[in-house]
């Protein structure tokens, strides 16, 4: 086997902006003594993603899984919400906590998206939304689902935590659908350390956000509507600013590091890379599905083996939400073929603009000769 590293090789890195700049803008925290409630800083990340974003409509959260719950609740869904089991437990939990039912559809085995063409055959007099998951920046089929939400009367929710600036056939992926959930943790491409956004084409949605993520307020501080403390702090605010400076330049440096992946993996029997790389993309994630039968190996195999190598990718989504503990016996009965394949076989790895082609060839070695 190739050797391995002698540091470890985890499969991201934050993008890390100069701490000078940070220092400058704490300081313009600590002058206006403001720490919280949508102050300066907040306000400028506002106007700084919607420029960059292309919207108009955008509310800041403090986490996305707050953010997804406020913008399922800003819809006033009921009922069942048809989604896929192969996303983050979040997504899940979004829909309990508003006392939503999730039904399970299986995936599309190439995109790992929810499977469209199964969707209508889960619908009944309950059903009142899709909530689909853009899987490693591979987006759903959002032209059938909102003919289908058409159709049914539903409403279509969007978790792209995956899929920051993404565009879709020329357009921007939050013009899908009625609201989409982006998160900017500190594993994502840009983040605010913690945090997340919603953003939607209807300005009514973003004004009832802005009062629900400060407890349901309004602009005289009467609950008015259903509230949680969902607001993006100062100094995460601070932190957006200066990496959203970075996040260009941060894609380039990872187009090419999918180009060493791809140009030694791409061709290798029963190995194939699930995502692309390009400025259109959110550049999120390197991600392979192994076909243990072609391939001579399994994915859990090739994790070992990269482990002892001091390399520490990651098994996404594994193991399925439909198989957790308080899903399993209700949903054993669906059939979720190809979303189980996908968990038993999909491996995230190394993936960040300062790994240099000599390390990510090694990888490939690793994987190759394991």
């Amino acid at each position: 086997m190739e050797n391995g590293f002698e540091n470890p090789i985890y499969i991201t890195r934050p993008l890390l902006p100069d701490l000078h700049k940070i220092n400058e803008r704490l300081g313009k925290i600590w002058e206006t003594g403001i720490l919280t409630n949508m102050g300066g800083q907040h306000r400028e990340l506002e106007g700084k993603l919607c420029e960059y974003l292309g919207c108009e409509n955008i509310t800041l959260f403090n986490n996305g899984t707050i953010a997804l719950m406020a913008g399922l609740k800003s819809l006033d869904i009921k009922g069942e919400v048809i989604t896929s089991p192969f996303t983050f437990p979040a997504t899940i939990q979004a829909l309990e906590w508003n006392g939503l039912k999730p039904v399970f559809c299986d995936i599309d085995p190439v995109s790992m998206t929810i499977d469209a063409e199964k969707i209508e055959g889960l619908i009944n007099e309950n059903t009142s939304a899709i909530l689909g998951v853009h899987v490693f920046d591979n987006i759903c089929d959002v032209k059938r689902i909102d003919g289908i939400s058409k159709k049914y009367n539903l409403k279509v929710v969007y978790d792209a935590a995956h899929s920051f600036g993404s565009i879709h056939n020329g357009v921007p992926i939050w013009e899908y659908g009625d609201l989409s959930m982006f998160s900017f943790h500190a594993t994502k491409l840009f983040n605010t350390i913690e945090g997340g956004c919603i953003i939607s084409k209807n300005s009514d949605i973003t004004d009832r956000l802005d009062m629900m993520k400060s407890f349901g307020r309004n602009s005289d501080v009467r609950v008015v509507d259903w509230g949680i403390n969902g607001k993006l702090n100062e100094v995460q605010a601070a932190m957006g600013i200066e990496v959203l400076k970075l996040v260009g330049l941060e894609k380039e440096k990872r187009i090419k590091v999918s180009e060493t992946y791809n140009s030694m993996l791409s061709d290798v029997e029963g190995i194939r890379i699930v995502t692309n790389a390009d400025m259109n993309k959110s550049c999120q994630y390197l991600v392979i599905e192994i076909d243990e039968d072609r391939f001579g190996k399994s994915r859990d195999m090739v994790n070992e083996t990269l482990n002892s190598g001091n390399v520490f990718p990651r098994k996404y989504f594994h193991p399925l939400c439909s198989d957790a503990e308080w899903y399993r016996m209700d949903y054993s009965k669906n059939e979720l073929n190809h979303a189980r394949v996908a968990a038993e076989s999909v491996l995230a790895l190394p993936f960040y603009g300062s790994l240099s082609s000599e390390d990510v060839e090694k990888i490939c070695r690793i994987i190759l000769n394991c």
